[in-house]
Formats: C-alpha cells, sequence, structure tokens
C-alpha cells in the first residue's frame, strides 16, 4: 500500500560501496538524513572499511553482494571509477537503484551499458556530480535564466592531489566543467579544442579547453595541478548581463544595466546555504522514490566522460577502450 499523503513515506535503505574519501562522505551524509537509513558499508579494505565503520556506527561488509543481501533500495557507488561498470551493473540486476560516482565510467562505452543497463531494468540512476548542486553554481543558474548566454569561462586549479594513481585534471577536474557548461547552456557540447600538457605528473596536469556548444555558445576551462592554492570560478557573459560566480566562497555578482560612457550596475546576489553533497543525495532519494526524475541523468555522466575523452584524443566507442583507474 503506498504511503497516505499525511504519512511520512518509508526510509529508503541505502548501502554505498567504496568508502575512500568520497564514499565516506556519501556514508556519513546517509547517515544523518531524513528520509534514508544506512544499511552499511562495503569495501575491500578491512581497515578503511572498520575504521569508517567505527566512526558512523554502521556495519561494515566486504562487497556489494553482502549489501544486496541485507536488503538495501539502493547504492552509491564510489568505488575507483575502473570498477564502476561491474558493481553498477551487479546492482541494477538485483533492481536496485543506483547513484555512481562522476565520472560515471572510464569508457564511454561501458557507461552506454550503465545506462541501458538502469533503462531496461526500470531503476533509477544518477551520477554524482556534485558540483550542480553547488549553491554559487544555483544562484548562476538563476541569474541566467532566459538570458541569451555568449561565453563561459570557468577556472579550476589547485596543487597535486596526493590520492590520485593515473589519472590527469581532465577526467579528475574538467570533467566538473564540462557538465556544468552543458548545465548552464542548456546543451552539449559539439566542438572542441583542447590543448593539454603533461609538465610535472605522468597525466596531464595542464589543460586549456575551448568548446563550442550545440547551441553555439563559446566557452573554456582552464585546469591545472600547478596552482599552489585552490581556485574555482565561473564567469558566464550573456547578452545582457555578466555573472561571476566563486565556487568555494560561494559568492556570486551580477554585472548588468551597461551604459554607453561605460558604466555599469553591480549587486551581489543571494546564495542559499547548504552542503552540496546533502542535496544530491536528498535528490536521488527524490528520484528513487518516484517524486523527480534524477537531477544528474544517466546520459549526462555519457555526455561528460565522451567530451573529456574526446579532450584526452582517447580512442572513441569504435575502438579498443582502454581502461583509467581514477579514485572515486
Amino acid at each position: 500500500m503506498p504511503n497516505s499523503p499525511t504519512e511520512a513515506p518509508h526510509p529508503i535503505r541505502v548501502g554505498v560501496v567504496g568508502v575512500g574519501v568520497m564514499g565516506y562522505n556519501h556514508a556519513r551524509v546517509l547517515s544523518d538524513l531524513p528520509g534514508a537509513t544506512l544499511v552499511g558499508i562495503a569495501d575491500p579494505d578491512d581497515g578503511q572499511r572498520g575504521k569508517v565503520a567505527a566512526l558512523l556506527g554502521c556495519e561494515a561488509v566486504p562487497g556489494i553482494a553482502d549489501l544486496i543481501e541485507r536488503g538495501v533500495d539502493a547504492l552509491v557507488v564510489a568505488a575507483p571509477t575502473h570498477l564502476h561498470h561491474d558493481i553498477a551493473l551487479t546492482a541494477i540486476e538485483a533492481g536496485k537503484h543506483v547513484l555512481v560516482e562522476k565520472p560515471i565510467a572510464p569508457v564511454v562505452a561501458e557507461a552506454e551499458a550503465i545506462v541501458a543497463a538502469a533503462r531496461a531494468k526500470g531503476v533509477a540512476l544518477m551520477v554524482g556530480h556534485v558540483e550542480r548542486f553547488n549553491p554559487a553554481v544555483e544562484a548562476i543558474k538563476n541569474a541566467i535564466r532566459g538570458e541569451e548566454i555568449l561565453s563561459i569561462g570557468i577556472t579550476r586549479v589547485g596543487p597535486f592531489p596526493p590520492r590520485m594513481s593515473n589519472v590527469g585534471v581532465v577526467i579528475d577536474l574538467a570533467v566538473h566543467d564540462i557538465d556544468l557548461i552543458c548545465h548552464f547552456t542548456g546543451s552539449q557540447i559539439a566542438e572542441i579544442q583542447p590543448q593539454v600538457k603533461a609538465a610535472v605528473a605522468d597525466r596531464e596536469d595542464i589543460a586549456l579547453l575551448q568548446f563550442r556548444t550545440a547551441n553555439g555558445v563559446l566557452a573554456h576551462i582552464n585546469t591545472n595541478w600547478l596552482t599552489p592554492f585552490k581556485a574555482r570560478t565561473v564567469h558566464v557573459a550573456t547578452r545582457n548581463k555578466y555573472v561571476i560566480g566563486d565556487l568555494l566562497t560561494r559568492q556570486v555578482t551580477e554585472c548588468f544595466d551597461y551604459k554607453p560612457d561605460g558604466s555599469y550596475s553591480m549587486r551581489h546576489l543571494p546564495v542559499a546555504y547548504a552542503e552540496p553533497l546533502r542535496v544530491e543525495l536528498n535528490r536521488f532519494l527524490e528520484a528513487v522514490r518516484g517524486d523527480k526524475d534524477s537531477a544528474v541523468t544517466g546520459e549526462d555522466g555519457v555526455a561528460a566522460i565522451a567530451t573529456a575523452i574526446r579532450c584526452l584524443g582517447e580512442p572513441t566507442p569504435a575502438e579498443a577502450p582502454r581502461r583509467l583507474k581514477v579514485a572515486g
């Protein structure tokens, strides 16, 4: 029997597969999220899963099969990216709803297989592009709604992260902003002009990426692991205004009312206070309940990784796929 309008929905039983940095944060939020019950965490590393279980007071098991046996309704896949395909398909085949951390998979063919399996099974699939849920991103999106967007510039730089293995800045960082460009423009990326370089790392640690979307917006991403401090900024030029957003400080400024003498007006826009991951997981729960569609669809995830791979000159789906090991 479905819940009556006045009856609170039954908590959704969720498990987390992979409890590195991102997986731990998913489990942390789920352990205190109304409408969810954290059934447990799964990780093959005895020490790591034991540490997280002790911190959160939850059950810890070695693998996804153990979580499925415990009757989860949904699973968060935060394992290394080269494992996403197999873990997600196992969950979907068992009829479980799935949130897969970004990027959805290391190659397009595997990403598309996850999307197809979820569609065939009729389960919710969401991709963890958490930057979409940054309140500053929402403020920027609201500021440019209905505007003719001319260009977008995004900078995402910082020091080299010791957690990374053998991927570079395009897969680790730029994939966030590739998704944001599509999110802001409501379009897909049609043309790319990438410049990448490995200056001090094995993989590319500098990337200057230029794009044109299908609806004609020019965009560029500047990302690297050489800057000693973190910076995350978005600049959007429209026909009538210029919007600047700092995704770290969550300050958004709008310039408008241009005058012939070069003067203009400026104002700071209100930005809500919210933890992006908490917002993301709430949206996932809504998708699981069928209240709303997934906020970041599997198709969105496929588009982001496909563009990132094109920027690297990697093989297309018609060629032999090459697996990349990525920290989830």
